[in-house]
């Protein structure tokens, strides 16, 4: 792992992929847009409002974002209001428990954990669907991620200790409740971090519990996927851990994707949470695909493409050539 040894470098500006229709995963770097972040390797999205659907981003009758696509099953503003104060309520009642959590045992806390999060999802109505074998013990679990809710799907389809940012400590709340769950945070700025970040991965998998991460480093809107960085994968290599690919879709009641759930673009994450209580019926679907052994790859970089690429083929995302950068995958 020599990501320590790279030297950020500032005011870099990278390149991101039109999200039109079925979206191709983005390869490489390069002066397209005038995104400007904190080094080459820092994780970044194209995706923003326009990849949701009409009125999704608060166009016409002034929802303010808090709608979806003309003809998207949605809720009344009154019950989406309801849904809104029956979250809060969830989550100061995790608040609560999660000062509990040093007198609970570890399966005291998965089960107090699972209550809770499906106590979030009925809130807002939403249905988990899972398929595929289970999760085995001290696995990787790596996924897409779109929206806020990936986080409780992979925590309910196996307990996990998840891999967020480190800014996420410092919400209000729900920065308590992460901590409590044992999250393990990553400063995406400093690359320096990252080795120690690996390390303390690795050792959570070599003692049998499970880790989960989102290894495209943030948000995508469901139509188009981000290259998979590969310093998580090179944890699993170290503990030799099995390495299992999650497909997360979100569906409309007759089966069509949505992308209205999607946590994308500058609004924050409340705006995110208000157009998930319009919706009606939303179904997210997860796919556990097969185990992937590391053993069984050159590196750490061949097990993230193969990983990435069972993802996008199981959520019908087309997978572009590389752009030629090597940048995108390094870190």
């Amino acid at each position: 792992m020599t990501a320590g040894a790279v030297a950020p470098t500032h005011g870099a500006r990278v390149a991101g992929a039109a999200v039109a229709g079925m979206a191709v995963v983005a390869h490489g770097t390069g002066p397209v847009g005038d995104v400007v972040l904190a080094h080459p390797w820092m994780p970044w999205s194209p995706c923003d409002e326009s990849c949701l659907p009409a009125c999704g981003s608060g166009g016409s009758g002034g929802s303010g974002g808090s709608g979806g696509e003309v003809g998207e099953p949605r809720v009344s503003a009154v019950r989406a209001s309801l849904r809104i104060a029956g979250a809060f309520g969830a989550l100061l009642a995790g608040a609560v428990v999660a000062a509990a959590f040093p007198l609970l045992g570890e399966r005291g806390r998965a089960w107090v954990m699972r209550w809770w999060l499906r106590l979030v999802l009925a809130a807002f109505g939403v249905r988990l669907v899972v398929n595929g074998p289970a999760v085995p013990r001290g696995a990787l679990v790596v996924a897409n991620h779109t929206s806020w809710l990936d986080i409780m799907a992979l925590e309910l389809i196996a307990p996990c200790r998840m891999v967020a940012k480190r800014e996420v400590r410092d919400w209000f709340l729900i920065g308590r409740l992460a901590t409590a769950a044992g999250s393990l945070y990553l400063d995406r700025e400093r690359l320096r971090s990252l080795p120690a970040a690996v390390r303390q991965m690795s050792d959570v998998l070599r003692s049998g519990g499970a880790v989960a991460v989102f290894p495209e480093g943030t948000t995508w809107c469901g139509r188009g996927s981000g290259r998979y960085r590969s310093a998580a994968f090179q944890a699993a290599i170290d503990a030799d851990a099995p390495v299992v690919a999650v497909a997360l879709r979100f569906l409309l009641p007759d089966g069509n994707p949505t992308s209205t759930a999607s946590d994308i673009g500058p609004a924050s994450v409340w705006v995110a949470l208000r157009r998930t209580a319009r919706l009606r019926g939303l179904v997210v679907q997860a796919e556990v695909l097969p185990t992937l052994r590391p053993r069984e790859f050159a590196d750490r970089r061949a097990l993230a493409l193969a990983a990435e690429q069972m993802v996008a083929a199981a959520c019908g995302l087309a997978v572009a050539p590389s752009a030629g950068s090597a940048a995108a995958s390094a870190a």
